[in-house]
């Protein structure tokens, strides 16, 4: 059964997402381990109270070469071998992006290549969008450059304000994410047959 990583940087309502779908067997996959770059990210303690083996990545202390080699090193100590961005706020090296080639996956709340960066949902709404939405891609050494492997769009309704848009389209991301890590993960979903 395949193995993987989830990494996070804060609360972890994705990486939540995808581990009740492995543990209710919807995702026939095993989460390896969830590790933070972000110490006390509530994330970690949600990873825990669900059974997950956690770790910190000393991004804060060493910088991005220690934070990838942890990474590199709890993979191999896990036998992880896809790695899943779930609110994962670093980039990643070109260099650690390219050892782990098509291995890597995020999630970004648009519907790329509109909006990339840090604030999709923000720089949409500023836009004045009648549609957004989330997209899975792979990572590639670009930002939220990466082959899409699926999209969902999230309409924007008169009533919205930034909190309710952003809440739909959180919605979207935990329903999408586990689906599109199932196909990818199956086989059955590659970014040459979506």
């Amino acid at each position: 059964m395949t193995k993987f990583a989830v990494l996070i940087s804060g609360r972890g309502t994705n990486m939540k997402a995808i581990g009740r779908a492995v543990l209710d067997e919807r995702l026939k996959a095993v989460l390896a381990f969830v590790a933070s770059d972000v110490p006390h990210a509530p994330g970690l303690a949600l990873a825990e109270k669900m059974g997950f083996p956690t770790d910190i990545l000393p991004y804060s202390s060493g910088g991005r070469s220690a934070g990838e080699e942890a990474i590199i090193r709890l993979c191999r100590s896990y036998r992880a071998e896809w790695i899943i961005l779930a609110g994962f706020m670093r980039i990643l090296s070109p260099e650690f992006v390219r050892s782990h080639k098509n291995r890597i996956v995020n999630i970004h709340p648009s519907l790329l290549p509109s909006f990339p960066g840090t604030d999709g949902i923000g720089d949409a709404w500023r836009r004045g969008v009648k549609i957004t939405g989330v997209t899975v891609h792979l990572v590639d050494e670009g930002v939220d450059s990466g082959p899409i492997l699926a999209q969902k769009a999230v309409p924007v309704h008169p009533g919205d304000d930034m909190a309710s848009l952003e809440k739909r389209i959180h919605r979207a991301e935990h329903a999408l994410y586990w689906k599109t890590l199932s196909g990818l993960f199956s086989g059955t979903l590659s970014p040459e047959r979506r």
